[in-house]
């Protein structure tokens, strides 16, 4: 991106986000809405500091959550999760899922993911806005995995902080436990 945090804090901004994240047997499917402007810069999901998808994966799954990018990708998708954003992209000023314009959403085609990967068995939203704009754009044509299951978790975002780290935690645990084994 050319624009520096500063101008898009200011402006609409037409935002993409990432390819997904999907190893060899994914049986968990996590999806954001939109990178923040931090994960946008860095080229990287859940890139601000302050973001406890990291940690909170790695304490639950059984890898350093501070160690490097690259290698935080390989074990969780290495433990079964796939890794996406419901947005493939929109018009938003800033960082927050607030800031979005809804008529400016152009949502991932899940649909296609959900076909190429059958093993995925459920479905966790990163917050309230990538559940309603899943609701809004994808479950319309999802067609025969329409039931998959699907759970909203707390927003490991640090712009969430009705919840404490460790009540976030919980929630991702009990949430994974069906589906994956987990180490903590």
């Amino acid at each position: 991106m050319s624009s520096s945090i500063g101008e898009l804090c200011q402006m609409n901004e037409r935002v993409s986000s990432f390819p997904p994240l999907v190893g060899r047997a994914p049986r968990v499917l996590v999806l954001g809405s939109m990178p923040g402007l931090r994960s946008l810069q860095a080229a990287r999901y859940y890139a601000h500091p302050h973001n406890a998808f990291w940690p909170i994966m790695g304490q639950l799954l059984g890898f350093e959550g501070g160690a490097d990018y690259d290698t935080r990708c390989r074990a969780l998708t290495a433990a079964g999760v796939a890794l996406w954003d419901v947005m493939a992209s929109c018009e938003r000023r800033g960082s927050l899922d607030s800031a979005i314009v809804r008529s400016s959403v152009q949502p991932n085609d899940i649909a296609a993911l959900l076909e190429r990967e059958p093993g995925i068995r459920a479905i966790l939203f990163n917050g309230a806005a990538a559940e309603q704009g899943f609701v809004r754009h994808v479950l319309p044509g999802l067609g025969a995995r329409a039931g998959i299951d699907r759970l909203r978790l707390p927003s490991t975002s640090p712009a969430h902080a009705g919840l404490d780290r460790r009540a976030k935690l919980a929630a991702w645990r009990n949430a994974l436990a069906p589906y994956l084994p987990l180490s903590g």
